[in-house]
């Protein structure tokens, strides 16, 4: 077997895609505010079908400024997908507001509909984690907060490139949070966006995102809010607008690969993430619920003993010790799958047989 790594994620981009375009960056010596941050934005609007969008230093950034425009603030309530990254809820935290766990599915690993209707009165907003980037029941949270009159805000911080029914995430909540991080499909290095058809949460969006000045800053500009810089550079524009012209070729490849493990490991009590009719999942990452009777943290620990990288899925924020702590709401099946999901590697450069046949040896061994 060869002892060369495989890693859990590569980038899918080179310095030869945009050497030519740096060179230009440089020499222009317009290094925020210019054309690259003029055509990502362009890019990601059309992508989407989103009426606006916003580029920000990260999906976290991104969240919180969305809550902000919502005004929330010490006190109020807002619900959250359990199973995502501590972020959907630090967000909340940040603002001295109060983070109310929704369980998941344990089938879509998305929030729970009948979970959300029974703690949906007391909330201001709600926080819609696509989960792996798999937006599997966004329709029917959708209804259940516009019957409520509450704002939707979608953490698809995994999602660009995935849909509903036709539509692009990014042009169906409220407003949508995209993550641009290297674990991401696209990535900046870091960076998010902010995607909306609310021509009010646009305005306030923009204002904010400008220091909280209305229109071109400069002599005369008139500041009526206080705000903020979450500016992505140049450089990290230029690296977002190239990945996206090709994003979904990307899409179509992670599609055809998780395929070919499920091909290999079906078969041996591995089950991939639900995804509702109607819905495109963009395969942001290869998540896998584990056999009965295999622990998860072993298998991670075995597969590192042969050069492949894996990690868990994601975390029950519920269950994480500082919110375990401070609510004493641990949501069940949320902390089921953190400890039973497994995150494979995923990228152009894997050998699906060579990961699929270590794992298969562990599952043979250890059953």
């Amino acid at each position: 077997m060869s002892s060369q790594r495989v890693k859990l994620v590569e980038p899918y981009i080179d310095f030869d895609d945009v050497e030519s375009e740096l060179r230009d960056i440089f020499d222009s010596g317009q290094f925020t505010r210019g054309v690259n941050v003029s055509r990502f934005i362009k890019a990601l609007s059309e992508y989407t079908g989103a009426r606006h969008a916003f580029l920000t230093t990260s999906a976290t950034t991104a969240l919180s400024l969305c809550l902000k425009v919502l005004g929330i603030g010490a006190g109020d309530k807002v619900a959250i997908s359990d199973f995502s990254f501590p972020a959907t809820a630090n967000v909340v935290e940040d603002l001295g507001a109060i983070p109310v766990f929704v369980d998941v599915d344990r089938d879509t690993y998305n929030m729970s509909a009948r979970d959300l209707r029974n703690k949906i009165d007391s909330v201001k907003a709600v926080i819609f984690v696509d989960a792996f980037g798999c937006p599997s029941s966004l329709l029917e949270i959708q209804q259940i907060c516009r019957a409520k009159r509450i704002p939707l805000v979608e953490d698809a911080a995994c999602g660009l490139g995935s849909s509903v029914q036709g539509v692009k995430v990014g042009a169906i909540a409220d407003m949508t949070c995209f993550s641009f991080h290297p674990r991401k499909l696209l990535t900046t290095g870091e960076g998010g966006a902010i995607t909306t058809n609310n021509p009010q949460y646009a305005e306030a969006l923009e204002i904010k995102l400008n220091h909280g000045a209305r229109g071109v800053r400069g002599v005369g500009a008139d500041f009526i809010d206080y705000g903020y810089n979450y500016r992505m550079s140049e450089f990290q524009a230029l690296l977002g607008w190239k990945q996206l012209a090709r994003l979904d070729s990307v899409i179509e490849r992670r599609q055809t690969m998780m395929a070919r493990y499920m091909g290999l490991l079906g078969n041996h009590g591995f089950a991939r993430q639900s995804v509702d009719a109607g819905y495109i999942h963009n395969v942001q990452s290869i998540v896998l619920t584990v056999p009965a009777g295999i622990y998860r943290d072993v298998l991670i620990d075995r597969l590192n003993t042969v050069n492949i990288e894996s990690t868990l899925g994601t975390y029950s924020l519920s269950a994480t010790s500082y919110y375990a702590k401070k609510y004493q709401r641990i949501q069940p099946n949320s902390q089921w799958l953190e400890q039973n999901t497994i995150t494979l590697p995923c990228h152009d450069n894997v050998d699906v047989g060579r990961v699929c046949d270590a794992i298969v040896e562990f599952v043979s061994g250890a059953t």
